[in-house]
């Protein structure tokens, strides 16, 4: 018979393990700070999520349990996230204030080593990358029930800056007061998203109660804290960082409620993953067959073309920019054959990036 092991004798064993892991998590962090020398050297980027990417899937696939795949990631994303910091701390810029969910975006991209900074505005996140105040930032650009973010992809037609990576973050919406009571609620505050991500259940379970929009969900959560009578929609950053309770929890429509985000740089396009995106941006001209003969390419070089979204050009009446997305990488041979062909077909064409697909939410 196998020996029984006493709660005693445990302790000691994890204890001994603790002292692997610290030991073995200094030395990987001291191999940082040479590849952060060696990058400083070379004028290499800090952030290299095609790098990560690939030390998730390697660890995934040599993990025998019993710690499952999300429990994993979250423990090496914050290892990689201070491993990192010593070679840069990095400044990333997120749509404010504290407790969004957009901020929440940030801390499961970057973890919490990185200095996360709040923005008033999407389009203040693409000025702080712009002007070197943030190496990075983070935006929303869909939501699975509520489409587009359509303040993200203007802002991605004028800008210089390029997509590094993708993120998605189940919304888990709940509505939060200070004393949790469902008779207390008089108002309803959040933004124009999440109020239309739970419209059904609104009319539902608050059909008489007034709803107002916020400039963010950290705001509605801000006056809820304030007034009793008051009830924010918002996620767990917001009920925790203003102390407020539960009146009711998973109250989006769509049981599966994901928003992507795109973190946004302005340094150079990263190595091949062997399951990366493309964004594009084009625009045609007005004429019949254009938009076919430009997505043509793509079917012949067998690309899959994964979103397309239209957005109208500003100061010019019914003439649009689309935005598209591919599967692959655009140092791909099929790739650069489907571009050459595209080019004298658009009036305008322009790689908005390209990045590892996410797949956390597998």
């Amino acid at each position: 018979m196998p020996r029984v092991r006493s709660l005693e004798q445990l302790r000691a064993e994890i204890d001994a393990i603790d002292n692997q892991l610290l030991s073995l998590l200094n030395q990987r962090a001291g191999l940082a700070v040479e590849v952060g020398q060696r990058k400083m050297k070379e004028a290499k980027r800090v952030f290299a999520p095609e790098r990560e990417k690939r030390i998730l899937q390697r660890l995934e696939k040599l993990n025998e349990g019993p710690l499952r795949r999300d429990m994993l990631r979250p423990i090496y994303r914050e290892i990689i996230s201070a491993c990192r910091s010593l070679e840069h701390r990095l400044r990333v810029g997120f749509l404010g204030p504290e407790g969004t969910f957009s901020h929440q975006a940030a801390r499961e991209q970057f973890g919490q080593s990185s200095e996360l900074h709040p923005v008033p505005t999407i389009s203040a996140v693409f000025d702080d990358v712009e002007h070197g105040r943030a190496d990075y930032g983070i935006v929303p650009v869909e939501n699975s029930t509520e489409g587009a973010v359509t303040a993200t992809l203007d802002r991605l037609v004028n800008t210089s800056l390029t997509i590094k990576a993708e993120s998605y973050l189940k919304v888990n919406l709940l509505l939060l007061s200070r004393s949790g009571r469902r008779d207390r609620v008089k108002r309803i505050l959040s933004m124009p998203q999440p109020l239309g991500q739970c419209r059904e259940w609104l009319k539902l379970h608050f059909p008489a109660v007034p709803v107002e929009e916020m400039s963010s969900t950290a705001k509605a959560a801000e006056r809820a804290a304030e007034d009793d009578r008051v009830a924010a929609i918002a996620g767990i950053m917001a009920q925790e960082r203003h102390g407020l309770k539960v009146v009711a929890a998973g109250i989006q429509d769509q049981p599966r409620n994901v928003t992507r985000f795109l973190v946004i740089g302005d340094d150079g396009i990263g190595r091949r993953t062997g399951d990366d995106k493309t964004s594009i941006l084009f625009s045609v001209r007005h004429e019949p067959g254009a938009l076919y003969r430009v997505l043509r390419p793509f079917a012949d070089n067998r690309i899959n073309m994964l979103t397309i979204e239209s957005r109208p050009l500003k100061g010019r009446p019914w003439e649009y920019v689309f935005f598209l997305d591919v599967a692959g990488h655009v140092s791909e041979p099929r790739m650069e054959r489907a571009l050459d062909a595209l080019r004298p077909r658009c009036v305008s064409l322009r790689v908005l990036g390209t990045y590892p697909v996410c797949r956390t939410l597998e």
